[in-house]
């Protein structure tokens, strides 16, 4: 019984010893390889900012491949990528309420499905399954719609989001050959 007992303390030693020393070990590193970046936009009464992690091709296949198409990605590396608005705003014809969401994408060759998520999970990922599952909660999803995709003829090496401004206010992602712009109005 004896015995049993100290099996039982070291486990349980040994896995707090990962879990509070290991993870954000392991969450500093992966941040050197995928920088953190935020983005703001505070013009025309909005404040909007966008906070994620730009892995980098590294001759890599990207999308088909690397980000499979028709499967959900947490959209960048490290914790999901978060969208802040400090006021309501719309995207293409849906309402998106002010508030701080989870960013999510469903890739494919010619559209990519864009989803806000109410919920921010604490990696985006399940370890197990190498990173491949999301831990996206469908059921707090507050829009989700759909953008075509533009090709590149420049290759974007890093994951980059950022706000631009053409005829209208776009939430742009661009990496390697490929970029989607997001349409935001009041």
């Amino acid at each position: 019984m004896k015995k049993l007992k100290w099996i039982i303390l070291i486990i349980v030693a040994l896995l707090a010893l990962v879990f509070f020393v290991g993870m954000p070990y392991m969450k500093e590193q992966t941040k050197k390889i995928s920088p953190e970046t935020t983005k703001t936009y505070t013009e025309n009464g909005m404040d909007l900012s966008i906070n994620y992690s730009g892995p980098f091709k590294k001759g890599r296949t990207i999308f088909g491949d690397l980000v499979p198409y028709d499967v959900v990605w947490r959209t960048g590396a490290n914790e999901p990528t978060k969208f802040i608005t400090a006021t309501d705003i719309k995207i293409i014809d849906k309402i998106l309420p002010a508030g701080t969401y989870s960013f999510w994408t469903i890739p494919n060759k010619d559209s990519w499905k864009v989803i806000f998520n109410s919920e921010i999970p604490d990696w985006g990922v399940t370890i197990l399954s190498g990173g491949k599952k999301t831990t996206r909660n469908p059921k707090a999803d507050v829009i989700v719609f759909e953008v075509p995709v533009e090709k590149s003829t420049i290759v974007e090496q890093q994951l980059t989001m950022d706000f631009e401004e053409d005829d209208q206010l776009y939430l742009t992602l661009s990496w390697d050959l490929t970029k989607i712009r997001i349409p935001i109005n009041q």
